[in-house]
């Protein structure tokens, strides 16, 4: 069975400054342990731009709420959309390039181009909200392509399964009232030993 790894060089450019808990070393950490001999296999696929990205951001954010995060990307340092949720020059870039590798992954397994696909992208999602970012996240990636999946190809149900030491809670909201749409959030405890 094909496995589609989806990664781009851009989701490392979403800078938010040397002490933030969510920082590019999550994807290059992943990066490094997916490079191993038992990982050959997997197919890489480097998203590209997709010409339709604003309607997409559109089945879950308002239109305010991304012309806000959108125009709050700064031309050089950094901006914050709250407290925990900063952004960069190269913010945008990377937010974008997220959401278009998580509808590419349903367009390829939709199709049946495959049965699995790992998305490996920054800025992470599931926190932001339909009306704000917040937690890290600018556009809520997951609850995206969830709605793409139902939207685009007609499907009866989609489930999520979030595994997270927080509770995706933009994920929730974006699906609180949708009978096709089964969401799970499994906090993850740490333990120290």
């Amino acid at each position: 069975m094909k496995t589609l790894y989806y990664y781009h060089p851009a989701f490392l450019e979403h800078n938010t400054g040397p002490h933030h808990p969510e920082s590019a070393n999550r994807l290059k950490v992943i990066e490094q342990a997916l490079s191993k001999p038992e990982f050959a296999a997997l197919i890489r696929i480097q998203p590209q731009m997709d010409a339709d990205i604003i309607n997409k951001l559109r089945l879950i954010h308002t239109p305010a709420m991304i012309d806000k995060v959108l125009n709050s990307i700064p031309e050089q340092g950094f901006a914050s959309l709250d407290a925990d949720t900063l952004v960069s020059t190269g913010s945008k870039q990377a937010a974008l390039l997220a959401v278009s590798a998580v509808c590419a992954a349903v367009d390829h397994i939709c199709q049946s181009k495959a049965k699995r696909a790992f998305c490996a992208v920054r800025p992470p999602g599931h926190h932001a909200e339909p009306q704000q970012a917040m937690g890290f996240c600018l556009f809520n990636n997951i609850a995206i392509a969830a709605a793409y999946a139902l939207n685009h190809y007609k499907l009866d149900r989609v489930a999520i399964v979030d595994f997270d030491v927080h509770h995706g809670n933009g994920t929730q909201a974006a699906f609180i009232d949708n009978p096709h749409l089964f969401y799970a959030s499994s906090l993850l405890a740490l333990i120290e030993n």
